[in-house]
């Protein structure tokens, strides 16, 4: 009987090992063609500048929207994601040395890759955090686009995508924005401009980059990977709400709360958040506590 017993517990676990495999090559072979697949989105030139204000323009908003964060100081790339379960992703080189983009890629191929998260090829960009950038106004990507004229050439080597057991899993179920080209809205055209001043109206311009962690209402949730910590309400619900302008702008200066807890970088990105002028601290205290 014991004999018999065993024998049935090996095919039942066989079955589920089996169905196990199964899945897991569809989940593969599902992410391999959306990773694969090619997108053809129309996108008119803009015409770059290079006006002295301009150019500050974009070298701030490259500094506050955190695009050193992931693609290196110099900007030419770095592996920023290597983790053995959920794989290797790996920042482009955004610089024209070697390595970087090639000497045919136009401003059209920008747009896309901005706009988009597309490549070049019409690929997917993975973790390109398009779905934020979207919704800038021209204006701010014709300065991005035309300070990035300016960068200096740097050389790297950098090793390839390398998406693993985990991350594939995730990805096929969308809890990862490893994906962003599934998640804009591609026929939404420019937003409009919004004056710069202290009013929640330009706070919530601003705010689009705290989205992609804090949730489309800014009011956090669960940890967008695993082995981060939840992500905090940010509205005047949240901790926010129990803050002074003045503790508000001090926290994302200096990473550091009002009880005198350091904020961890890798989780909220204060060094980011201080390189924000004054006026645009402000503005963004006043749409969040309006929330």
């Amino acid at each position: 009987m014991l004999k018999k017993t065993f024998k049935w517990v090996g095919i039942v676990l066989a079955c589920i090992f089996s169905l196990l495999i199964i899945a897991y090559a569809y989940i593969y072979l599902s992410t391999e063609a959306r990773f694969n697949k090619k997108y053809s989105f129309r996108e008119d030139p803009v015409t770059l500048s290079a006006d002295t204000a301009v150019l500050t323009r974009g070298a701030h908003l490259v500094a506050i929207k955190a695009c050193d964060d992931c693609h290196g100081p110099d900007l030419a790339g770095k592996v920023f994601i290597d983790d053995p379960l959920l794989g290797r992703i790996v920042s482009s080189n955004l610089t024209s040395g070697k390595g970087g983009r090639p000497s045919d890629y136009g401003v059209v191929d920008w747009l896309k890759a901005l706009r988009h998260a597309v490549n070049k090829e019409g690929k997917p960009l993975l973790f390109m955090p398009s779905h934020e950038i979207v919704q800038l106004s021209k204006a701010d990507i014709v300065a991005i686009l035309s300070y990035l004229q300016t960068i200096p050439p740097v050389d790297s080597d950098l090793p390839t995508h390398d998406i693993r057991f985990l991350g594939r899993i995730l990805t096929h179920f969308d809890k990862v924005p490893l994906l962003p080209v599934d998640m804009i809205d591609h026929n939404m055209g420019w937003p409009k401009e919004v004056e710069e001043n202290v009013s929640a109206a330009f706070g919530k311009y601003l705010v689009a980059v705290c989205t992609g962690c804090h949730r489309e209402n800014l009011k956090g949730g669960g940890p967008i990977a695993p082995g981060l910590p939840p992500v905090a309400d940010i509205t005047s619900t949240g901790r926010v709400g129990q803050m002074t302008e003045e503790q508000f702008m001090n926290t994302l200066r200096t990473g550091v709360t009002p009880e005198g807890r350091s904020l961890n970088p890798k989780e909220m990105p204060w060094p980011t958040t201080s390189k924000y002028t004054e006026t645009e601290l402000k503005a963004i205290y006043a749409y969040l506590k309006s929330l």
